[in-house]
């Protein structure tokens, strides 16, 4: 029987054999278990505006089954707004979870080729954190994706990333995106 070499994601590879360790001292952790670790990545498209537009949720569907992998769930209004013009049981936007090897790819592309594309690019906000874990990048224009064509983006829709980790607060969560080489802003002088 023939043994094929399985793939593993580079930031997974380095996560585990250098930046765990790197931050277990950093933080001043006793137990490697303690080291924050990343759990989930959500991928969102709100379609507000554009709730009965049938053009607009397909080119949003598109984007982010290409852009994540997977095919995304519709996420439905529970009850009717009139101020909003929102009825229950219309489409209100798109989601996608990634977990294990996906997600560390996604991330990986985000932080290598994603955020470096974007226009007037300084780096992410610093105070996106929640202090439970998680971070959160809004981006305006989906076109910044290089896995989508430029047909593809002629109807233009934001994207909204959540990233979850098991940092106990917003030190040990940025100490851990950092290392992974997430861009934060520079300090202004």
């Amino acid at each position: 029987m023939v043994q094929t070499a399985t793939y593993q994601p580079r930031l997974k590879t380095l996560y585990s054999s250098e930046l765990a360790p790197a931050l277990k001292e950093e933080l001043k952790l006793t137990n490697m278990h303690e080291v924050p670790k990343l759990v989930k990545v959500t991928v969102a498209v709100g379609l507000g505006r554009a709730k009965d537009d049938k053009r607009m949720i397909e080119a949003a569907v598109n984007t982010v089954s290409k852009i994540t992998g997977q095919a995304p769930v519709k996420t439905i209004a529970r009850k009717s707004i009139a101020s909003f013009k929102l009825r229950e049981g219309n489409i209100i936007g798109l989601k996608v979870t990634l977990r294990g090897d996906r997600m560390y790819e996604f991330l990986d592309r985000l932080i290598a080729v994603v955020l470096p594309r974007m226009r007037d690019f300084h780096g992410v906000s610093k105070k996106s954190f929640d202090g439970r874990g998680g971070y959160s990048i809004g981006i305006n224009d989906q076109s910044v994706f290089p896995e989508l064509s430029f047909e593809e983006t002629t109807v233009s829709h934001g994207v909204q990333i959540t990233i979850d980790t098991t940092g106990k607060d917003k030190e040990q969560t940025r100490a851990l995106l950092a290392a992974i080489g997430m861009p934060f802003e520079k300090e202004k002088k």
